[in-house]
């Protein structure tokens, strides 16, 4: 009987060219050719959103304006984070590697959070976010961030997980002083505008669309529980397909590409 190969996947690179009415991201990405999870693209998907906020910054800093995010203003980390369902996954593999005793520590301060969430009669309704409406989702990230629950993976002020942050946090930028962030009141905060979102893009990623929603998400604050009750992503596609099938999303109309 034959062993089937072992090794690292066959890998092929591509450039990607997606065009907006006023923008235009070329970008090189390198993907494996065989059966692909959507969480193994992560890395990937990460780098094209990281691409997109960098031409931004760059063009807002040529305007003459500046980001005021910085190292240890932690204020949105006080937000209602959503988090598409690989990167959930991922959230949970990622806690389940630290060592001790950081894994407990983290895992205690997402206890914690769930608790309070309870406590103010949020939990349910974040356990069901996939039947909020447009409204829904408008009053409960204010009544959230009103609780100043922090990210579990708060520290300092800072991200203790910054390499591994998920695509919501690497788009979120604004241009008002930093002070302002911790403000409910509207009118205080001006959020960077970005040409596209990735974010939108991987939470259309081989998920029907909701009732309300073209997208599925997950609190990053349940992202554990939601992962161990939801562990495996949807059967694998080829790579080819899954990249094309998140272009797609992200631009609104088929990519090129071009493999080199």
């Amino acid at each position: 009987m034959s062993t089937p190969p072992t090794g690292p996947p066959e890998m092929a690179t591509t450039t990607l060219n997606i065009k907006g009415d006023d923008w235009h991201l070329q970008a090189r990405v390198t993907f494996p050719t065989g059966p692909t999870r959507l969480g193994e693209l992560l890395p990937m998907v990460r780098s094209l959103s990281d691409a997109v906020v960098s031409d931004t910054v760059r063009a807002i800093e040529e305007s003459g304006e500046e980001i005021s995010c910085k190292k240890g203003c932690g204020a949105c980390c006080r937000n209602l984070v959503a988090i598409s369902e690989p990167e959930a996954r991922r959230i949970a593999l990622v806690v389940n590697g630290f060592p001790e005793p950081r894994r407990s520590e983290v895992l205690a301060r997402f206890a914690d959070a769930r608790r309070r969430l309870e406590q103010a009669g949020l939990l349910e309704k974040l356990q069901k976010s996939e039947e909020w409406t447009d409204e829904d989702y408008t009053t409960l990230t204010v009544t959230y961030f009103r609780q100043q629950i922090a990210c579990p993976f708060l520290e300092e002020e800072s991200c203790s997980i910054y390499e591994e942050r998920p695509i919501t946090c690497r788009e979120y930028l604004v241009t008002t002083p930093a002070e302002n962030c911790a403000k409910v009141e509207p009118g205080t905060v001006k959020r960077v505008r970005l040409p596209l979102r990735v974010f939108n893009a991987v939470a259309r990623w081989q998920v029907p669309p909701t009732e309300h929603f073209l997208e599925r998400w997950v609190p990053l604050i349940l992202a554990p529980e939601w992962a161990q009750a939801h562990p495996d992503d949807p059967p694998p596609k080829p790579g080819l397909d899954l990249l094309l099938e998140l272009i797609s999303h992200m631009s609104g109309k088929g990519p090129t590409a071009e493999k080199i």
